[in-house]
């Protein structure tokens, strides 16, 4: 019964992480990947609802860019 229950909480532990994982809650980037018919969109965490999904850029911004709000890619600023 011990060893059940153990199995139990290891198999849990390990599929919690990978959810976590699929979530993207480990990230630190400050955009999503929205999968989008053929392809993906790239959406800032603070996007602005009102625009739609596919006005935002299909690809990832640059080390040294960001997405804004509105779908625009820009340099971030001090760089």
């Amino acid at each position: 019964m011990k060893r059940k229950l153990i199995f139990i909480v290891v198999i849990g532990t390990i599929l919690a992480f990978a959810l976590a994982d699929a979530l993207d809650l480990f990230t630190e980037k400050d955009y999503l990947m929205i999968p989008h018919g053929s392809h993906n969109h790239y959406l800032p965490l603070n996007r602005d609802e009102s625009i739609p999904v596919h006005n935002y850029p299909m690809e990832p911004p640059k080390e040294n860019e960001m997405i804004t709000p509105d779908g625009r890619i820009v340099k971030k600023p001090g760089m």
